[in-house]
């Protein structure tokens, strides 16, 4: 799990996290079994990365990425279109009293993990860690 922060910029509290890992597992779980009537949701298979909640716990922004990463825009507009339902799936299938608004947005670790691959791939950075 990538590191979190607070609007304030502080470091994440550990009922954030926990919070934040709960509705992560509910909300795979969810969109996993194809629990949202949506024909378009349901044949999208999409990885949910990490949800970071804000520090009053009513808002969790979900960081997803459809699988191979095609189709990305068409993920993001079916999940905000249906957040709604995955709202009242993700509390009913779990243990908790509030259900957060969800915000979802596309999950750049895994750009992040190529572009330092290619960076550290590169002449000069190789030679600089082979020394």
């Amino acid at each position: 799990m990538a590191k979190q922060s607070n609007r304030d910029g502080k470091a994440p509290t550990q009922r954030m996290l926990r919070v934040g890992e709960v509705i992560r597992r509910t909300l795979s779980e969810v969109l996993q079994r194809g629990d949202v009537h949506d024909d378009e949701l349901a044949r999208m298979s999409i990885t949910v990365g990490e949800v970071r909640m804000t520090s009053d716990l009513r808002i969790a922004t979900a960081f997803v990425l459809p699988l191979g990463g095609q189709g990305k825009e068409e993920a993001l507009e079916a999940l905000r279109r249906n957040k709604h339902e995955i709202r009242h799936l993700v509390v009913k299938g779990g243990t908790m009293k509030f259900a957060p608004e969800l915000r979802f947005e596309i999950d750049g670790t895994f750009d992040q993990i190529d572009a330092t691959r290619a960076l550290l791939a590169e002449d000069h950075v190789r030679q600089d860690l082979d020394d």
